[in-house]
């Protein structure tokens, strides 16, 4: 009986008081680059919903193995990673206009993006290799993360990740280098080494094949490439103990590109993912809700239900943010990349006195010199490289605080 009404918990409130609460203004709505019209209701509200929800879960294996089997009241902004990079995902296979139907069949590769998401040890972004991987990041199981952190453990987790050939760039020190992009974008494809896919060892996604077979078949050794999707994170501190008023206009601006993949954030101790924006409120996903974890058998189609929000989303003025946030924007080509770079130039940089990040065009001398993460030789999972992690990776400083 538990199970049935967990499965259903998730459907009891359709957005009725969303609508009826949004603020009474002549401002669109702007959802991850796209402008909504509030009498486009039904567009707005099927977009939102589209979106995976990531929340806690509880009843799943034990993290590590005698680790904690929830990860409510800890794992809210582990949950905000994965709902950005999930995002990330959905444009990289499905494309940004893809929208969810819970009455209709989904593609293969939609089922197979949220068996990378499951809470199992052996799927590739689940909360197990998470908060293992956190651990190279000074962070012990069963700890508070911050946005810049989270972006530093999704970075590891997809070398390991041979099914989407995504890269994640994390920049640092407020500043997104051009160059340094491009040179990692561009490596040479990665043979797997290993059997396990990016949906679990020994799971086969809704296609019927395994991921290690997948993989197989589409990878090239060592072939160049013309451009590896890239999520890019920026990492920022706009203020000191709250968000400096002259950075909202070009924060709210950040939504309205095409290339938006939201942005991790929220209050001390309290993670959101922010989807979007009206007036001077911003729309987020919670993750603050404890759902029972999905036991899925290998082969079988996730029962997604309580992948998507189907409650009111929240809403909060912009002036209540923490300043201590992580923007994220998703290229999945090289002409895609020049565009965004192009927008910033026009829309954050040229018009603000006082400016969110730079953009540069070359590696900066002053910097050590760039090498590209690459995906250690060792045939294993990352979730257990936590036994002698500063071996392997080097923990990049916290981002700085913006001057102000």
């Amino acid at each position: 009986m538990e199970s049935v009404l967990a499965k259903y918990e998730n459907q009891v409130n359709v957005f009725s008081e969303f609508l009826e609460a949004l603020p009474d203004v002549d401002e669109p709505v702007w959802i991850l680059g796209a402008c909504y019209d509030l009498k486009e209701k039904s567009e707005l509200l099927s977009d939102v919903r589209s979106r995976l929800w990531f929340t806690y879960r509880k009843k799943f294996s034990p993290i590590g193995g005698t680790g904690p089997s929830s990860d409510a009241g800890w794992g809210c902004m582990l949950r905000c990673g994965q709902m950005i990079l999930a995002q990330a995902l959905v444009c990289r296979h499905l494309g940004r206009d893809w929208r969810w139907d819970p009455e209709k069949c989904q593609p293969k590769e939609y089922h197979r993006i949220l068996h990378c998401f499951l809470d199992k040890k052996d799927s590739c972004y689940s909360i197990h290799q998470m908060a293992q991987m956190g651990v190279g990041e000074g962070k012990s199981v069963g700890e508070w993360y911050g946005p810049n952190t989270v972006a530093q453990v999704l970075k590891k987790l997809a070398l390991f990740d041979d099914w989407n050939t995504m890269t994640v760039y994390v920049s640092m020190d407020n500043t997104v280098v051009i160059e340094d992009i491009k040179k990692q974008c561009k490596q040479p494809g990665r043979e797997s080494r290993s059997r396990a896919g990016p949906c679990g060892r020994g799971e086969v996604p809704a296609s019927g094949q395994s991921c290690s077979e997948a993989q197989g078949m589409t990878l090239q050794s060592q072939r160049p490439l013309d451009w590896r999707p890239l999520l890019l994170v920026i990492p920022l501190r706009m203020g000191i103990n709250s968000i400096n008023p002259v950075y909202i206009q070009a924060f709210k601006e950040c939504f309205k590109m095409p290339q938006s993949c939201g942005v991790l954030g929220g209050k001390p101790n309290l993670a959101y993912y922010f989807i979007g924006f009206i007036d001077d409120e911003l729309i987020y996903l919670d993750p603050h809700t404890t759902q029972q974890a999905v036991d899925t058998e290998s082969g079988s189609a996730v029962d997604d239900q309580s992948y998507h929000c189907q409650r009111t989303p929240h809403r909060m003025k912009i002036t209540s943010l923490d300043p201590s946030v992580a923007l994220g924007f998703f290229c999945k080509s090289e002409e895609d990349f020049d565009s965004w770079c192009d927008l910033v130039q026009q829309e954050l940089l040229k018009k603000r006195n006082l400016r969110m990040f730079e953009l540069v065009e070359k590696h900066p001398s002053h910097w050590p010199p760039f090498v590209p993460p690459t995906k250690p030789e060792v045939q294993t999972t990352g979730a257990e490289f936590i036994e002698s992690p500063d071996k392997l990776f080097e923990s990049e400083e916290e981002f700085e605080i913006l001057n102000v």
